[in-house]
């Protein structure tokens, strides 16, 4: 590398990450670096939208993490992979682009966080996004993020699943990220033209041959180098060779909501006990670094089906192999381009609920677990999952080893609040279930079984096989209370010239999938240290 010093440094090139660094490399003033511990993105897979399913558990492109043991799962592990390429987990996701309710982010401004609600978020979201519908009050076009309609053709399946929403009292709805969200209807998803259009593709390639942006690959970051209260630099190590970056202006953590934390605590930056337990010396006390962890919880509920659609069909015949991967190579259509959810509804778990507090994911698929291999039968799951829990978990080094996984428990759970509306959500899986546009075609249950009736067999189903959504968020947290770690321009509290810029900045979860709202936060992020750049102030807490 012939360059060691830049006026920006972003660390992670994930959702937030790639939007950051394309952004400020607009500027031909600046020069920019983009430190990624992951590789490019060539893995075929990763480009069509199916293959989310087969890089979950793949190392080469993965953080291998897990959650737990945790408290309230039976004490079980749960597998947590993280995006480590190019694009991040914006590269092995499940596409779905769902930025949340509206309520969301004026509960974040309620909290003190100036500059976060509603109204002030949606441009970010419309200006990043290239709908393919077109643009209206919602929604915008021309912008680096293609957002796309499922493209599959009628599917008999799926059809049947929204009109049984609508029996069981759920509304239609066709767009979830337009005036309200609730209702059931067809995901949009981070496509175009059938093939992913992750963080990578969509802000690092219109950018990656300009000249003040210089993009470092497989290189793991060991910490922060500080100058008194001052971050000025970046530490990793590349091919075996220990090297240091500085930054003239800003270092921005754009590592995730684990990555973020962890460069904190390597760094001696987070709370004096827990450095203090993994032998890293204090530099600065935030005792909110790595608290306030927050995730979805899911439970899968599995159906054997007398119709057509189920990807369990293609999966397990050469023929409809060979069928659907023409399909896709020539119209770029068919059940290659579903993500993790080619249906899916926002609902009340109860009727007194003011907003949707519950999720649906409908795939036409099944497997016992994710990333493993799909049923023989022809089958399609349906998962549900609380919006927004109120269970906390937290992160921690063990080690000031940068390689070393941190300990991660997330207290799934952990409240009566989330055991009931996880509770109150299965029972209406079963309810849209039973409604007859889905039941004719069903052939049984498979999962939890039609033996688990009573409450306390399915909160033992849930317990034993619930899993994540892979939604990590709130470690670093953004506010003005003693466990907040960065304000409400995302610049770290106490330190000069460092900021964060991921879902870890999260006070509370978005309701739904949080991709849309990570880059939405990387987009603001940039702007943000344009304006402060502009008048001259120094970016400090």
């Amino acid at each position: 590398m012939v360059d060691t010093r830049f006026d920006y440094i972003i660390v992670g090139a994930g959702s937030a990450g790639c939007a950051v660094a394309h952004r400020l490399s607009e500027d031909p003033a600046v020069k920019v670096a983009l430190i990624e511990a992951g590789g490019r993105d060539r893995n075929p897979w990763i480009h069509i939208p199916a293959g989310y399913y087969r890089n979950f558990s793949n190392p080469s492109v993965t953080w291998q993490y897990g959650s737990g043991p945790e408290p309230h799962l039976d004490g079980r592990t749960i597998p947590w992979p993280r995006g480590r390429v190019l694009g991040g987990s914006s590269a092995i996701n499940g596409l779905l682009y769902v930025r949340g309710q509206a309520q969301d982010y004026n509960v974040w401004r309620q909290l003190g966080n100036v500059g976060w609600s509603y109204e002030d978020v949606l441009p970010y979201f419309k200006r990043a996004e290239d709908q393919e519908r077109g643009a209206d009050a919602y929604h915008g076009t021309g912008g680096p993020l293609g957002v796309s309609d499922v493209r599959l053709r009628e599917n008999q399946i799926c059809e049947a699943f929204i009109a049984a929403c609508e029996g069981a009292g759920i509304p239609r709805n066709t767009d979830f990220n337009g005036a309200s969200q609730e209702g059931a209807g067809y995901f949009q998803l981070t496509n175009r033209h059938g093939r992913r259009c992750s963080a990578a593709v969509a802000y690092l390639r219109p950018a990656k041959a300009r000249p003040n942006l210089t993009i470092i690959t497989g290189a793991l970051v060991h910490g922060l180098k500080l100058d008194g209260r001052r971050v000025t630099g970046v530490t990793f190590e590349r091919e075996g060779r220990v090297e240091t970056v500085t930054a003239a202006r800003e270092i921005v953590l754009a590592a995730g909501a684990i990555g973020s934390p962890q460069i904190l605590q390597l760094s001696g930056i987070g709370p004096a006990d827990v450095l203090k337990a993994a032998g890293v010396p204090l530099r600065h006390e935030l005792s909110g670094v790595g608290e306030n962890l927050q995730d979805h919880l899911q439970v899968r509920f599995v159906y054997e089906i007398n119709a057509s659609g189920s990807l369990n069909d293609v999966w397990h015949s050469r023929w409809q192999q060979l069928l659907a991967g023409m399909e896709y190579v020539f119209t770029r259509r068919g059940i290659l381009t579903i993500g993790a959810g080619a249906v899916g509804a926002f609902a009340r778990s109860r009727p007194d609920v003011d907003l949707p507090d519950i999720q649906f994911h409908f795939l036409p698929l099944s497997a016992d677990r994710p990333g493993q291999g799909l049923h023989k039968f022809s089958g399609v799951s349906a998962t549900v999952c609380q919006l927004r829990p109120d269970s906390r978990g937290t992160l921690k080094i063990t080690t000031g080893d940068p390689a070393a996984h941190p300990r991660i428990v997330s207290n799934y759970l952990s409240l009566e609040s989330d055991r009931r509306v996880l509770l109150d959500g299965m029972k209406l899986v079963r309810r849209v279930t039973s409604q007859p546009a889905f039941a004719q075609h069903v052939v049984r249950e498979h999962l939890p079984g039609p033996d688990v009736t009573s409450d306390e067999g399915l909160m033992a189903y849930a317990r034993g096989f619930a899993t994540t959504v892979f939604h990590p968020c709130g470690t670093c947290k953004m506010g003005g209370d003693a466990k907040a770690v960065v304000d409400a321009r995302l610049r770290v509290r106490g330190l000069e010239g460092l900021r964060v810029a991921d879902a870890s900045i999260m006070p509370t979860m978005t309701s739904g999938n949080t991709n849309a709202p990570t880059i939405m936060i990387g987009e603001k992020a940039a702007d943000m240290m344009r304006e402060d750049a502009r008048v001259g102030t120094r970016a400090a807490a």
